[in-house]
């Protein structure tokens, strides 16, 4: 397994005026979505100076090495100042086969959730690169902020613009074990945190504060996910968890246990604070920006708070 050499690499800060490339490693979007999406970043003051033009092929955004030379020509660009996934579905993982690490300059603030965790992971794992879990184009953006399936605009603008950092995130969730934790921020999309396992950029979870989410997932699957994180290790050493709100996850049959229950029974005995139901990633309410890479505070009492103690960009 790869590993950081725990000094994480900072993008630099966005501000009105900076310039954007949208690119899409997964799956593509409507048009509708995508205007909607870019009208929004416009809107903040941002200029979208790239944006990935490629034939959809089948359930991809684009061939294979289109998507993978659309993204290197957005982050090795001087003419791009971040990036901005169009949206998640599935194709990140083939980028990874190119030994990014090896074509890549200087971090730049990368923002999407869902299938692109498999990209964060790579560029945490493998380049020490701070990444921001969050809206993307077609995927957040696109709804608005503060609206259903929309986004929540401070968390956005806090966690790509401040360089002070000492923010405090309210996870809008609830406690399963109260408690405060000191930790950097890693996770993501809990199926693609397990997919790492076994990979040369295994996501080391050791000291951190473990972000777990996804969607359509039965109780039991789950289960199976935790009982294979506990198996591999990848629960051992973590400080505190925040788990997403997992929707469209409800029990196969009345009366069977529900995701949070599966949760509360698998991660309560770590003796870690632990906050279910954050608006975090796939969510029908204002998604939450989410830093990775950096070191916080969870507060895990009441809505559960994390607490960012450094910042996530520089000046």
């Amino acid at each position: 397994m790869t590993l950081t050499n725990g000094t994480p690499r900072k993008p630099k800060a966005l501000a009105a005026g900076s310039r954007l490339g949208v690119f899409a490693p997964a799956s593509p979007a409507d048009s509708v979505g995508m205007i909607a999406g870019l009208a929004e970043l416009k809107r903040h003051g941002f200029q979208v100076v790239s944006n990935q033009d490629s034939k959809v092929e089948g359930y991809f955004a684009g061939a294979q090495l289109e998507r993978l030379n659309a993204f290197l020509g957005a982050v090795n660009s001087e003419h791009v100042d971040g990036l901005v996934a169009l949206r998640g579905g599935y194709g990140s993982n083939y980028l990874l086969d190119f030994e990014l690490e090896k074509s890549l300059a200087n971090p730049k603030i990368t923002v999407g959730f869902s299938d692109l965790t498999t990209l964060q992971i790579y560029l945490w794992q493998r380049c020490s690169w701070v990444t921001f879990y969050g809206p993307m184009v077609a995927a957040g953006l696109n709804a608005g902020a503060g609206t259903r399936k929309g986004y929540d605009e401070n968390s956005f603008l806090q966690a790509i613009t401040n360089t002070t950092g000492g923010w405090k995130l309210r996870l809008k969730g609830d406690a399963v074990l109260a408690g405060l934790a000191l930790g950097r921020v890693v996770g993501g999309c809990m199926t693609l945190v397990e997919a790492t396992i076994g990979t040369p950029w295994e996501l080391d979870t050791r000291d951190s504060i473990l972000i777990l989410e996804d969607r359509a997932m039965k109780p039991y699957q789950v289960d199976r996910v935790l009982m294979h994180l506990k198996q591999a290790g990848k629960l051992e050493g973590v400080k505190g968890i925040v788990l997403g709100e997992f929707p469209e996850s409800e029990p196969v049959v009345p009366g069977a246990p529900s995701v949070r229950e599966v949760c509360a029974r698998l991660l309560r005995p770590l003796g870690v604070p632990i906050v279910f139901g954050a608006a975090v990633g796939h969510t029908s309410r204002p998604m939450l920006t989410i830093p990775l890479g950096v070191n916080a505070r969870l507060y895990a009492e009441g809505e559960g708070t994390l607490e960012f103690l450094e910042a996530a960009v520089t000046a």
